[in-house]
């Protein structure tokens, strides 16, 4: 008989839907049915504040979740030895979350903390010690003492390999990142050869994970990845392509178009070359934004064209769709206004033949500025009104259509409005949706220094229950609107 699934397994399905609120009210009902089970200070409460830390840190959170990894870590130390070697996981957490949020004086005392226990726990040579010795490594990374961190993550090499760990492959991918720090001729990624499969790509997923957080080295750690993991697995392996994707988006990020387009052409050829006619479309889409990124906009539209005939042939009209409003845009862009409408106008068609609402959204804000751009305000207005429909509120299409709309209700042909008073009103829409109809008599949203600034009235005195159920919704929405809101299109 299958296990029944856990509170944060459920937890975790609501995230995965996007449904952060929900997610997160059901770990709190879950913290406080085990504190009135067992009560505070145990190790079952210290699990569910653990858990619930972890619900918090998934959902863009970072600085609630040290909250509850502080609370966690706040119990009385067990008697009982598995208790015990949670409560050192929880230290470590709390002091990996605290890295996370930039905190790295306290993170790297809460590390040396948490390995000075380890030690006392576990012994110099156990995998237990190195789990606090690899974070405590990355920590000095970023503080920029190398020589330390060397030291550190070179001793966490030592103990996983003598032990056959699998985590040699995270340790690996650290080395990596502080020897390119460093400069220097030395090898990122030497002698893969000696590695598994299963290490090599488990070594590439560590560095691929960590994109972002050293962003200094990411172009030069991943362009070494890229080069290593095609030698050792092979030009059309996935990881390989894996490893060249997240370096095309590195690129756009540091502004290396040529570098970028180069990337995504070697993975294009791949699917090509495997026939995977579903990921080659997608690339072409990539390939075609990073040709237009990089200012060549003829080669862009016709990376579109082929883009489209391969979506003709896999005959999917959301993928068809997809292609269409892109190129529809890219046309507008290029002033080939004549060919640009019917291509927009295709793809609310497609969309809306294939029944996502999304998507079917989106086409219909690009088909509506479009109009809004060349004058015709009245039917513009008629179709963004249609694609708010279908979007929710805090998508970006949904905001900077609602932004263009303000504009076309003033007989504006061109300017987005107020954006940042559209932002705001998606994020009071967002957040009214989730609270009970009677308990607001206003809420104010404003955005002030680039963030929210929130006033809120009571109709009626909340109960306790009510006004934390307000405020964890207050925080949790602005962490989804922020992640929303901030997601490319």
């Amino acid at each position: 008989m299958p296990t029944p699934p856990t509170s944060l397994d459920l937890a975790f399905a609501l995230l995965r839907e996007g449904r952060l609120v929900d997610a997160e009210q059901l770990m709190v009902r879950e913290l406080h049915t085990t504190e009135l089970r067992y009560g505070r200070d145990t190790p079952q409460w210290a699990s569910a504040q653990c858990d619930l830390g972890t619900v918090l840190l998934n959902s863009d959170q970072p600085e609630r979740a040290v909250e509850c990894y502080r609370a966690a870590c706040s119990i009385p130390r067990p008697e009982d030895p598995e208790a015990h070697k949670d409560l050192l996981t929880y230290r470590l957490n709390l002091g990996m979350v605290l890295a996370m949020s930039g905190r790295l004086d306290e993170a790297e005392a809460e590390l040396r903390r948490n390995l000075r226990e380890r030690l006392d726990f576990y012994g110099p040579e156990h995998a237990g010690y190195a789990f606090g010795l690899e974070p405590l490594a990355d920590v000095l990374l970023r503080r920029g003492d190398l020589r330390g961190a060397r030291a550190a993550v070179e001793e966490t090499i030592g103990i996983f390999w003598r032990d056959g760990h699998e985590r040699v492959a995270t340790a690996l991918a650290l080395r990596a990142r502080i020897v390119t720090a460093a400069g220097g001729q030395e090898p990122a990624f030497p002698a893969l050869e000696q590695l598994p499969d299963a290490i090599v790509e488990e070594l590439a997923r560590a560095v691929l994970n960590g994109t972002g957080e050293h962003p200094d080295s990411d172009g030069v750690v991943l362009s070494r990845l890229a080069e290593a993991v095609e030698a050792r697995l092979g030009p059309d392996h996935q990881m390989t392509l894996n490893v060249l994707s997240q370096l095309a988006n590195a690129g756009r990020d540091r502004g290396d178009e040529s570098g970028r387009v180069e990337a995504i052409q070697k993975v294009l050829a791949s699917y090509e070359r495997q026939g995977r006619h579903d990921d080659a479309l997608m690339a072409e889409l990539g390939l075609a934004m990073a040709q237009s990124d990089a200012g060549d906009l003829d080669g862009a539209l016709v990376t579109y064209a082929r883009a489209r005939a391969r979506a003709e042939r896999i005959g999917r009209p959301e993928l068809t769709a997809q292609v269409l409003r892109n190129w529809g845009l890219a046309l507008s862009e290029a002033g080939r206004t004549g060919e640009a409408e019917p291509c927009l106008r295709e793809a609310v068609a497609a969309a809306e033949f294939s029944g996502d609402a999304e998507l079917l959204g989106r086409s219909r804000i690009a088909l509506g500025l479009f109009l809004q751009h060349q004058e015709r305000l009245a039917e513009a207005g008629q179709v963004v009104e249609a694609g708010l429909a279908t979007l929710d509120v805090a998508h970006r299409d949904a905001v900077v259509g609602r932004s263009h709309l303000g504009a076309i209700k003033e007989g504006r042909s061109c300017g987005c409005g107020d954006m940042p008073g559209a932002m705001a009103a998606a994020f009071r829409e967002f957040v009214l949706g989730r609270l009970p109809q009677d308990l607001l008599a206003g809420l104010d949203v404003t955005i002030t220094d680039g963030d929210f600034s929130v006033n809120v009235e009571l109709r009626r005195e909340p109960t306790e229950q009510e006004l934390e159920h307000l405020n964890s919704v207050m925080q949790t929405a602005t962490a989804e609107f922020r992640r929303r809101v901030t997601t490319t299109s």
